[in-house]
């Protein structure tokens, strides 16, 4: 079946008339006949009741003209479709994240990508670094917010953009008597807690950023538990587990029972990026990618 049978069917449907028909549609009508009989030996049924008064849908006419107007419509749209998803305009993008970036980059974001790109559809999953690195190398994400370094052989496969750089803030049980204190802490000067920390086989950046600043600091921590989400790590120490560093932004995750404090020791600033596979063609990605340079130099301008 022919897009052109359907438009010249839903023409004599209109104006229930051949002749009529044929003037419409710029030709004569021996041909329009014909082809309104080849599309009813393909449908297997008689869609036009001809007779001296005129013409007539039948049933199956009536049944088919919504159907074949929708056709065509959807048919004329088909053009701009495309050319929409050439754009990045139109399709499907599945994006990870860490959850620190959850508590930062990721919302202003998102509302700045949804105002620019209303039909894409995005996928989100919150997962560690090292499943992001995992799933981008097989091809089973678009683009992840992670925490680097990449490993070596990820470098050989994946782009990657730095996009945030925060200091580590201090995660204390509320209460505890080093937060009569105001302002920033020492770790030297703090009664030692348990520490809660990263394993660092799954993100050995921040894991090491994070003991890092206690060597520095000439303290031992005795490290209490270990956890791979932000949330968890605040919540162990909001039911007075022990203490944790975390990056700046995580102390926009407000939970009763822990305080957040600046500390006076140097600490490292963690750093938060997007990798994504170099040979991933996607224009949706490639919009993603535009968009969000274009907001990190508005940042940088700020």
């Amino acid at each position: 079946m022919e897009l052109r049978q359907l438009r010249y069917f839903v023409t004599v449907a209109e104006e229930l008339h051949f002749g009529k028909a044929a003037l419409r549609l710029h030709m004569t009508q021996p041909p329009l006949s014909q082809t309104i009989q080849a599309l009813e030996e393909e449908l297997g049924a008689v869609v036009f009741e001809r007779n001296r008064r005129g013409v007539a849908l039948t049933p199956a006419g009536a049944a088919l003209l919504p159907e074949a107007r929708r056709l065509l419509a959807q048919a004329q749209q088909l053009p701009q479709l495309v050319q929409r998803a050439a754009a990045g305009e139109v399709g499907r993008l599945t994006l990870a994240f860490v959850t620190s970036a959850d508590y930062s980059v990721l919302p202003p974001f998102l509302r700045a990508y949804r105002a620019a790109y209303p039909q894409v559809q995005i996928t989100l999953q919150e997962a560690t670094s090292d499943l992001q690195l995992d799933d981008l190398l097989n091809s089973r994400i678009d683009a992840g917010l992670l925490i680097p370094p990449l490993p070596d052989k990820a470098k050989q496969e994946l782009d990657y953009l730095p996009v945030l750089n925060e200091p580590l803030m201090l995660a204390l049980p509320a209460g505890s008597p080093a937060l009569k204190k105001k302002g920033r802490l020492a770790l030297a000067a703090l009664p030692l807690l348990p520490l809660i920390i990263f394993p660092r086989a799954i993100s050995p950046a921040l894991h090491d950023a994070i003991l890092s600043v206690f060597r520095e600091a000439g303290v031992t921590p005795e490290i209490g538990q270990q956890a791979i989400q932000m949330q968890t790590i605040v919540s162990l120490v909001s039911a007075g587990m022990g203490m944790a560093l975390v990056p700046q932004s995580v102390s926009n995750l407000m939970r009763p029972g822990v305080e957040y404090r600046a500390l006076s020791d140097a600490t490292p600033l963690v750093e938060t990026g997007l990798a994504w596979r170099r040979d991933n063609a996607s224009p949706v990605l490639h919009g993603f990618l535009e968009l969000l340079r274009k907001e990190l130099r508005k940042t940088a301008l700020c």
